[in-house]
């Protein structure tokens, strides 16, 4: 069996493209990735941020009970 140079020459650059292509991909992959993971922190700091201030607000309709039966 022959093989051109002129198949072989585009077997070998269809290679390379898949290669290329592949490679770009999986980079794409990775950089989603971490834009994921920095979102899931900014988050999980908003939820905590949220919870934090429903305890303020407790606390703080406590304090008014408090100050109201102290002021009459």
């Amino acid at each position: 069996m022959n093989i051109s140079a002129e198949l072989l020459l585009l077997i070998t650059i269809n290679i390379i493209s898949a290669g290329i292509f592949i490679g770009g991909l999986a980079t794409s992959i990775k950089f989603i990735e971490t834009q994921i993971k920095r979102l899931e922190i900014k988050q999980d700091k908003h939820n905590n941020l949220i919870e934090r201030m429903a305890i303020v607000e407790q606390s703080l309709k406590s304090a008014h009970k408090r100050i109201d039966k102290i002021g009459g």
